[in-house]
C-alpha cells in the first residue's frame, strides 16, 4: 500500500499496527508465568492472511523453547465452543489468542470459555484483562489514536501524506488481571508483576 514506510509515497500514511508480530512475545509470557507447560495452543481465524506470519514466528519461538504448539482454528462461535473442549482433551497448558477482529468483537465470549474451562490465556489487547481475561501484551493504542489525530491535524493545514513516514508503535503495555490468576489458581511471579504497566485487582 506504500512504497515504504519513511518514504510512503502516494496519498496515504498512518500509523501501522503491530498485531501479528507480537505473538512470539505472547508465548514468551506464557513461559515466565507456567514454566513447566511444554504444550500450548494457539488460536487462529483461518480467514485472517496474517495467521501464517504469526503462526510462523510463533512455532519459531516455540522450537527455541523446546515446547509443543497446537494449532486451533476458529472462525465461528460454534467453533469456539469447540476448541475450549479440545483444550481439555488434549492437556494443553495454556492459549495465546491470535490478533485478529473476529476474537477482538467476541472477547467476552472467549473470556467466558478460558475461565470456564481453567485455561490460562494470554491476549493481544487491554480490553481482554478488563473483561475478565488473564493477561494482554500489545501496542499502547491511545498512543496510535493520538498520532492519527496530529498526522490528521498536519494533513489538513497543507501537509502532504506522502512526506509523512508511517509510524510503527513505539509503547506497548502488559496488563494482568489478578482476579482471573486466583481464578485459576495461579500465582503471578513477582518479575512478571513488575513488568506490568497496569495491575487489575
Amino acid at each position: 500500500m506504500v512504497v515504504s514506510l519513511n518514504r510512503p509515497g502516494g496519498n496515504l500514511t498512518g500509523v501501522a499496527w503491530l498485531g501479528v508480530e507480537l505473538g512470539a512475545k505472547r508465548l514468551e509470557l506464557l513461559r515466565d508465568l507456567l514454566p513447566s507447560a511444554t504444550m500450548i495452543a494457539v488460536l487462529v481465524n483461518p480467514n485472517n492472511p496474517d495467521s501464517e506470519f504469526e503462526m510462523r514466528d510463533v512455532h519459531e519461538a516455540a522450537r527455541v523453547e523446546r515446547r509443543q504448539v497446537l494449532i486451533l482454528s476458529a472462525d465461528s462461535e460454534a467453533r469456539l465452543n469447540g476448541i475450549f473442549a479440545t483444550l481439555v482433551s488434549q492437556q494443553v497448558s495454556a492459549l495465546v489468542v491470535a490478533s485478529d477482529p473476529f476474537f477482538s468483537g467476541r472477547r467476552g465470549l472467549i473470556v467466558a470459555l478460558a475461565a470456564r474451562h481453567g485455561v490460562p490465556t494470554v491476549y493481544e489487547r487491554r480490553e481482554y484483562p478488563d473483561a475478565g481475561g488473564l493477561i494482554s501484551y500489545g501496542h499502547h493504542r491511545a498512543d496510535a489514536y493520538r498520532q492519527l489525530g496530529v498526522y490528521a491535524g498536519r494533513i489538513l493545514q497543507g501537509a502532504k501524506p506522502s512526506d509523512l513516514p508511517v509510524l510503527r508503535p513505539s509503547r506497548f503495555e502488559l496488563v494482568i488481571n489478578l482476579n482471573a490468576a486466583k481464578a485459576l489458581g495461579l500465582t503471578i511471579p513477582p518479575s512478571l508483576l513488575a513488568r506490568a504497566d497496569e495491575v487489575i485487582e
